[in-house]
């Protein structure tokens, strides 16, 4: 095998990332058998005696239904029996070992299956052509006689048919065909893909039988409980471990870092018990003085900085809005805010003097695998890989390694034991990568017609790049931060033609960690733009979305939505006495969303979300039922952001630390939710995370048009506002 160091594979696996995509995808010339009967048609596909086809799926299942979609998609292209499908997840060492046969793992930024679609599908088709010229060959007719429908050969003229469990190992013996001259199927003539199937990942949900990272049990496992500085970038000075040592089933007290402590005991609970009491002694460093009030001042200053932060420059806003006949002046925030994951951080590890193992729900199994090398200070190949299905991700499970750095840390410790290391609740929300904190300062002009002809975007705030990515920052400008904004079609543009537009970010970084939220930059900048546009376009004196629509002509898959949303929202029509729409639409992660939510507030300010329809153009869609689960996943989320989430700083320490002052929509809460998915089969786009951004704006626009006055800082529980 290839040596690979250490280096070039946490630059190759973390690429996804950074935005690009590092595929080192090489199927075999010869395929091999990888079990008692079984034969390896390519990496994607394995074939049993009994027509089982077992698709390889390399990205991580966290309740998106990514497993369900790219399994579609191989066996679209493969023709087999859907009810014979089965899958299985090779691992990072087996990639590795492979010359990274399966490409990358990351599965972040909803690109599960838009940046793996291809070279799958191709998968699925080399391995029928594969197996259609084995079944010509063995009764000697032209392949182009030969057709196959749910795994069964047929030859019309003679009437044999065969299936793809007797002709596979025949198959396997011929020279695969060149990938980059298989013509794959028209999606608008798929039969599987583009079809609501059930998941491959629910059964053993409803029964209580799959085994999640903190389900783990190995023989002779023993379990830690961690507390990291409450205080972030703080050391550990001293622990007393006299004061538990004692206590039963405890192992151990371990320093993991230089600013953590573990205990290690029999069962997880005790060693949280002992931890409990352990005392400890903390260097809480220079951050011990921050609060929420030294970082809002922070980002303030951020945005009347003087400096060159222009993102997009086009025309001159400045000027345009000091000479316009109305001006609209608006200064919106958004808090740090936490993942939350119904499971918290862990992972389960093994350590030997040449040989490292862990067991762990993670988004990038290949990053979990070089965290893993790093903290044994073992060559890759030593190291191995076993992915969990997550019991929530949302970004935080996928370049941010901290938990695997860990285990394995711990586990050194305790030569050839199993450690599995779980982290509290309150550890877990203490020590997140958030949701970057902003300020957005937003201004614009009206002409005497009430035409926009200028608009000023000033951001303040945190960068992602800054705290794992920081060779993309160039020039001291991040144009990360400005997801939505952008000029460029493909990803995150900006859905709106204004004749002159300045678009800038300040970073002001703080001590308190920032990463990927589901979404990451279009939750806010979707809030600030919509919510906006919405404030001028009462200025102005017209319809939100005839207001939108003049703007928008040169965007005409962004209009689409909006008018797939109004429609469906009944925009224009009359509602129940009480009951306001608001709109919103914004583009991230490849699609286009927009959404309608119906909601009344009452004298009190108790406000109630009755409806809402968000409509998604995604390019292709490969299972509509997921995709309308994900649209609903994304409003429990942006609906629970909007009302409560909010991360507050005191003493350096962030305070909410369970789901008592940190909480999340109930099920009996959410309001009617529908879909309109509005695919234009010309491109791939995400689905986890695009919607979510045109929750929370939809809801505030409603509550303005419900209470005649803007919501410009959230949560709204901090704005006089109650859940309903």
């Amino acid at each position: 095998m290839k040596r690979i160091s250490r280096r070039s594979f946490v630059i190759g696996s973390g690429s996804v990332a950074a935005g690009g995509l590092a595929l080192g995808l090489h199927l075999p010339v010869a395929a091999q058998t990888v079990a008692a009967g079984d034969t390896e048609m390519n990496v994607w596909v394995v074939i049993r005696p009994d027509d089982t086809c077992i698709i390889r799926i390399v990205r991580s299942e966290m309740g998106q239904g990514t497993r369900t979609g790219l399994a579609q998609l191989v066996a679209e292209e493969l023709e087999c029996d859907w009810s014979r499908v089965t899958t299985e997840s090779p691992t990072p060492g087996q990639s590795l070992a492979r010359k990274r046969a399966w490409g990358e793992m990351g599965t972040g930024g909803s690109r599960g299956i838009r940046t793996s679609e291809d070279y799958v599908r191709r998968g699925g088709a080399a391995a029928r052509i594969m197996l259609l010229q084995a079944a010509a060959n063995e009764w000697n007719v032209p392949v182009g006689e030969v057709t196959v429908a749910n795994g069964v050969i047929t030859h019309a003229g003679s009437g044999r048919k065969t299936s793809y469990g007797k002709v596979a190992a025949a198959a396997a013996r011929l020279p695969p065909p060149d990938l980059k001259s298989i013509t794959l199927k028209n999606p608008r003539e798929w039969k599987l893909a583009g079809k609501t199937m059930k998941r491959l990942d629910t059964a053993d949900k409803l029964d209580g039988s799959k085994q999640y990272g903190v389900d783990v049990k190995l023989d002779g496992m023993l379990c830690a409980a961690i507390r990291d500085c409450p205080v972030f970038g703080g050391k550990l000075v001293s622990f007393d471990d006299s004061k538990v040592k004692a206590m039963r089933g405890v192992k151990a007290v371990v320093r993991v870092n230089p600013s953590t402590v573990a205990v290690v005991a029999d069962t997880w609970w005790r060693a949280k018990n002992a931890l409990d009491q352990l005392p400890v002694v903390w260097d809480e460093g220079p951050n011990a003085n921050a609060s929420s009030a030294t970082i809002a001042a922070h980002l303030k200053e951020g945005l009347t900085a003087a400096g060159d932060y222009a993102g997009r420059k086009e025309g001159d806003a400045v000027a345009a809005i000091a000479g316009a006949a109305k001006k609209v002046n608006a200064l919106y925030g958004t808090p740090f805010l936490a993942h939350a994951t119904m499971e918290p951080m862990n992972c389960t590890a093994r350590v030997t003097a040449d040989r490292a193992e862990c067991w762990v729900p993670t988004q990038n199994g290949e990053a979990s695998h070089a965290a893993l090398a790093a903290a044994t200070g073992l060559p890759l190949d030593k190291c191995e890989v076993y992915k969990m299905d997550l019991g929530g991700g949302f970004g935080r499970r996928g370049g941010q390694q901290d938990y695997v750095h860990q285990a394995a840390q711990i586990a050194k410790q305790f030569p050839g034991t199993p450690i599995k290391l779980i982290w509290s609740r309150e550890e877990d929300q203490a020590h997140d990568f958030y949701r970057p904190i902003s300020q957005c300062e937003m201004s614009a002009g009206l002409d005497a017609s009430g035409n926009l002809v200028g608009m000023k975007v000033r951001l303040s705030g945190q960068s992602i790049n800054a705290w794992i990515n920081p060779q993309a920052i160039r020039d001291g400008k991040d144009e990360r931060q400005l997801q939505g904004f952008w000029k460029e079609p493909g990803e995150a543009q900006m859905g709106y033609t204004i004749p002159n537009l300045l678009t800038e970010y300040a970073i002001r970084n703080t001590h308190v960690p920032v990463g990927p939220w589901r979404g990451v930059n279009t939750n806010q900048n979707g809030v600030y733009l919509e919510c906006f546009l919405e404030e001028v376009a009462r200025a102005a004196g017209r319809d939100s979305v005839e207001f939108r629509r003049a703007l928008m002509q040169n965007h005409p898959k962004h209009l689409a939505v909006l008018n797939a949303a109004a429609e469906k929202g009944n925009w224009g029509k009359p509602l129940p006495a009480g009951v306001h729409r608001g709109i919103a639409q914004f583009m991230g992660y490849g699609s286009y969303s927009a959404a309608v939510a119906e909601v009344s507030v009452s004298k009190e300010g108790a406000v109630k979300v009755h409806r809402m329809v968000l409509a998604l153009n995604c390019g292709h869609a490969v299972n509509p039922g997921q995709i309308a689960a994900q649209v609903e996943g994304s409003v429990a989320y942006g609906l629970s952001a909007a009302f409560f989430g909010e991360m507050t700083v005191d003493k350096g320490r962030v305070q909410q630390l369970n789901f008592d002052s940190y909480r999340i929509l109930k099920l009996a809460e959410m309001p009617k939710v529908e879909t309109v998915i509005v695919p234009t089969y010309d491109f791939w786009g995400g689905v986890g995370e695009p919607t979510i951004c045109v929750v929370t704006p939809c809801v505030l626009n409603a509550i303005h048009a419900a209470t005649g006055k803007p919501v410009r800082s959230l949560p709204l529980k901090n704005q006089g506002f109650t859940f309903a």
